[in-house]
């Protein structure tokens, strides 16, 4: 199937998904993967569906070899966050066409990818082709928007044999993004862990109308909340982020002049690249007196950290010294997940840039490490040999393309990238699994 059918195929069935309501909560998945079902099934993949609870399944669809060999999965969810179609151009559900792109929640996050690879898939199956070893397994899942307790991290606890695989291509990068005349295709390698904290301060209580009279725990936090806006944590570059400054040319032993160059070509660039670089802090949420006419004598303020994999509560606290010091302040850790990830050197990785390179070429890949977490960290969990890679190329719907329609009014895909993203899913299950 050429590029532009398989354009034509995906669109379709990309199209099916976004009219189904998948907003989690309530997620109400089961509708959009009953038609999975019946597009796998009918093309020649064994399917099933696996659930906590009937109303909330998640599909499994295989093609076996001849031969035993690896498992490569492409994996994918099927709920999405909310959507008010006051706020949009096009209904959220419509799956219109339009401009050159298809609208709706979920054209980015992440039905596209589900439609690219169910549409390779189906087209692999059509055609006759089969494993020569090893299989080829989708994994469409519910329930990632809110953990993924129902969906990936259910199906990993439950049935692992049925969900184990060597290989897996999941959520997380593929976008173009352009610098210094460089194109360049993200892999995501790592997603970073959460150590999140709240900071107490103390005073004494008082009468509002005599503000003299306490001591205002609440302005205690001003000077903390001015730090944290000033700059982040000293860079902690890992294999990925030092991977990812080889890439673009720049020297990895000058992190932050890296970043200054980068900043001063590609603000928006600069942006997205300098979580990847170490821990972050982001102050969130603030709560002092419960009345207004009372002085607290505590106030507390909640900060969402971020940890590059492989590092832990050491880190955060480093990143906590190095920003605020010594401020006679109570520190107390709420929430700690540590980061996930996959190396950066692999024979996955090794296909994908040589499949980039022969349909863009002058591109290249190089590795990003995700802020946020996706499913592939329960599969990395569960199969610690899986390598798990987040990778939907898009050429024509750049990485700054995107990144500000996830989550937000008027997401929409070129639809030229829906081919593009097909024809790849196509070609690696060709050339790993023969």
């Amino acid at each position: 199937m050429s590029t532009l059918e398989l354009q034509r195929e995906t669109t379709e069935v990309l199209r099916r998904l976004v009219r189904f309501n998948t907003v989690n909560p309530p997620g109400n998945e089961r509708e959009a993967l009953e038609y999975l079902v019946d597009y796998l099934h009918r093309a020649g993949f064994q399917t099933e569906l696996l659930g906590a609870t009937p109303e909330r399944p998640n599909l499994l669809a295989r093609l076996d070899g001849v031969a035993e060999g690896p498992t490569l999965c492409y994996l994918g969810h099927v709920d999405t966050v909310l959507a008010d179609p006051s706020e949009w151009e096009h209904d959220p559900w419509s799956g219109d066409l339009a401009g050159g792109y298809l609208w709706g929640r979920g054209a980015l996050d992440m039905k596209s990818q589900v439609a690219a690879e169910a549409a390779a898939g189906v087209a692999l199956a059509r055609s006759g082709w089969r494993p020569a070893r090893g299989s080829l397994l989708l994994a469409f899942v519910a329930d990632e928007e809110t953990g993924g307790e129902l969906g990936a991290q259910w199906l990993t606890k439950n049935h692992p044999n049925k969900v184990r695989c060597d290989m897996l291509l999941n959520e997380g990068g593929g976008e173009v993004f352009e610098y210094q005349g460089l194109r360049r295709y993200g892999v995501c390698c790592s997603e970073k862990g959460i150590f999140r904290f709240t900071i107490t301060t103390a005073g004494v209580a008082g009468h509002a109308s005599i503000p003299g009279m306490g001591d205002n725990a609440l302005l205690k936090l001003g000077p903390i909340i001015e730090a944290l806006a000033k700059r982040q944590p000293r860079f902690e570059l890992t294999e990925e982020p030092l991977a990812l400054l080889r890439g673009l040319e720049e020297d990895p032993a000058d992190p932050a002049g890296a970043l200054a160059r980068i900043r001063a070509e590609a603000p928006m660039l600069a942006t997205v690249i300098e979580p990847m670089l170490g821990v972050t802090m982001a102050p969130t949420m603030v709560r002092a007196s419960e009345k207004i006419n009372v002085i607290p004598s505590r106030a507390q303020l909640k900060v969402d950290c971020r940890v590059p994999a492989g590092f832990g509560e050491d880190a955060a606290r480093a990143g906590i010294d190095d920003v605020l010091g010594a401020n006679g302040f109570e520190i107390e850790f709420t929430e700690q997940v540590s980061g996930n990830r996959s190396p950066v050197s692999s024979p996955l990785m090794d296909a994908i840039g040589r499949w980039v390179q022969a349909n863009d070429p002058g591109a290249a890949v190089v590795p990003l490490i995700l802020p946020g977490f996706s499913d592939s960290r329960w599969f990395r969990d569960a199969f610690p040999e899986c390598v798990a890679y987040g990778f939907f190329p898009q050429k024509h719907q750049t990485l700054l393309d995107c990144v500000p329609l996830v989550h937000s009014a008027n997401e929409r895909i070129d639809v030229r990238d829906l081919g593009f993203a097909a024809s790849c899913y196509a070609d690696l299950a060709r050339e790993l699994l023969g």
